[in-house]
């Protein structure tokens, strides 16, 4: 164990394949040590065996889009829509986007413009009006009234949660620059709240007429990265004995492709898609259920999941020959129609894999008690940084250490002075000596906050580490901690772990231990 009381793993683990692709569980080879960058961290207890069925989203789960081609293609739809459909100056369209500006788990203040990190307390650390930094005095003057605490949701704030929302975080920090240094450039009576609804707005314009999933469908290997894990990972699943099942917010036609492009999914041996987000969680939801012909796309009545006859028809309608059978797909439908198709008696038995912490993992976790897995692909680099800079966060504690120790002597010397009793002599030694150590504790600091600030530089030149904000965790690691039962980097990490499992969390550990564990 480190310093801190964390269990550190063995050289042995953290060691890379040196570029090795990393085995599936499943065949000969597997087993073997996973790179940590690799691996699958539980925050509560999950024991495969007891899972039935498993479900994944697609957009950023099974599907990974390139960030400095899709996030690109997402930004420069939004300028058009803003430009040509909601009044905004054509200057706009030679801005250009910067996809390793923005990260999540930021938040957006509408009403001033500024963009926000905070701590797992929602305590603002890092602030940014549009892209200039707010000064110490603005930022506790803002957000540091600890008599009326903000609960920083909406309808003031918009949450950063999803890689889908970098690219309008990073255009609504824009339009702030330009509001600020050129008001009449932006339409009138645009204020910071207009202008983020007019980029929400633009955003849901793209998604509504086909503006990026027409493009990302004629050449998907441009927008999504290939990962060969998928297929072996499924049929890995499939062999257990474990149902699988996709729940997308993506109509038929565009999940077929980007699926198609993926592992080719009509030739794995079943599984069933609803096509359905985000009503689909909603137990009580009552919207009719369709099965989707694959071939054709055309919607077939069923009731409540079963096939039925078509009006002027007196059978259901069979799928074409040839078509997998074990293989349905359905528009609409909740999760009440899930349960019953794959005959589910207690939700514990789904574990569901998403990327979005409100969409997918708590909507899937709090309403239905389905177990979870949150994808973030950030974390693979996350942690590799965090091994190779496992030395810098040591020398960090100790100056951390140091700091304390001499402001606790400074204290107590600054208290020492005002007994009456002091000779002198003796008084004017402890103001020498004060002077002294308070020279030595503006230097230790200075140091620990170079080196800190150094440090988080490193994951991140504006934002710092993904899941810290300073020492604390940060408002995402909090959130990943409170709904997430496993987090990895991505969803093919499954392939390299025994579909029987039993996944344990690490134990906790509260400051009153941090010294008293053995080392």
């Amino acid at each position: 164990m480190d310093h801190s009381g964390r269990t550190m793993l063995s050289d042995k683990v953290l060691q890379s394949h040196g570029g090795e692709k990393p085995h599936i569980w499943s065949s000969l080879e597997g087993g073997s040590r996973i790179d940590i960058g690799k691996q699958i961290f539980c925050n509560r207890s999950l024991n495969m065996r007891n899972i039935v069925a498993i479900g994944f989203d697609m957009d950023y789960t099974l599907a990974q889009y390139k960030p400095e081609t899709f996030e690109s293609l997402a930004y420069e739809g939004t300028v058009r829509k803003l430009v040509y459909d909601l009044g905004y100056p054509q200057e706009l369209l030679e801005w250009t986007f910067d996809w390793k500006y923005m990260v999540r788990g930021l938040v957006l203040d509408k009403k001033r413009g500024n963009i926000l990190k905070m701590d797992r307390h929602k305590y603002v650390k890092v602030a940014y009006h549009g892209f200039r930094e707010l000064s110490k005095e603005d930022k506790v003057g803002t957000y540091g009234n600890t008599f009326i605490r903000d609960s920083f949701d909406e309808p003031d704030y918009a949450l950063i949660d999803t890689l889908f929302s970098l690219a309008e975080a990073y255009l609504f920090a824009q339009l702030v620059d330009l509001r600020d240094n050129n008001p009449g450039k932006v339409p009138e009576g645009a204020d910071y709240p207009r202008m983020y609804k007019d980029v929400r707005a633009a955003v849901d314009l793209c998604h509504r007429d086909g503006t990026l999933k027409q493009v990302v469908a004629k050449d998907p290997k441009r927008y999504i990265n290939e990962d060969t894990s998928i297929v072996p990972m499924l049929k890995m699943l499939r062999n257990s004995g474990r149902l699988t099942f996709l729940v997308t917010n993506s109509l038929w036609d565009y999940t077929n492709i980007v699926m198609n492009f993926l592992c080719a999914w009509h030739t794995l041996d079943g599984g069933i898609t609803f096509n359905a987000k985000p009503g689909f969680f909603l137990e009580d939801n009552r919207a009719n259920i369709f099965e989707v012909e694959p071939e054709s796309g055309m919607l077939l009545n069923t009731d409540n999941g079963t096939p039925m006859p078509q009006v002027g028809s007196t059978s259901p309608k069979m799928l074409p020959k040839g078509l997998n059978k074990r293989y349905r797909v359905f528009q609409g439908g909740s999760v009440g129609h899930l349960h019953k198709l794959l005959s589910i008696e207690s939700s514990t038995q789904v574990l569901y894999v998403g990327d979005h912490i409100y969409g997918d993992i708590l909507r899937s976790k709090k309403v239905l008690g389905w177990r979870t897995m949150l994808v973030v692909p950030e974390l693979e680099r996350e942690v590799e940084l965090l091994w190779e800079l496992r030395d810098t966060r040591k020398q960090l504690r100790l100056l951390r250490n140091e700091r304390d120790l001499v402001e606790d002597r400074v204290h107590h010397l600054k208290w020492s002075l005002k007994f009456e009793s002091l000779g002198d002599d003796e008084k004017q030694n402890m103001i020498s000596s004060l002077g002294e150590l308070e020279s030595q504790r503006d230097q230790v600091r200075l140091a620990h906050q170079q080196a800190q600030g150094d440090y988080h530089q490193k994951f991140h030149k504006i934002w710092g580490q993904l899941m810290k904000t300073g020492y604390q965790n940060s408002r995402f690691a909090h959130q990943v901690e409170r709904f997430a039962c496993l987090y990895t980097s991505q969803v093919s990490n499954l392939s390299l772990y025994s579909p029987d499992k039993c996944y344990r969390p690490s134990e906790d550990f509260m400051p009153h231990e941090f010294h008293i564990l053995p080392s």
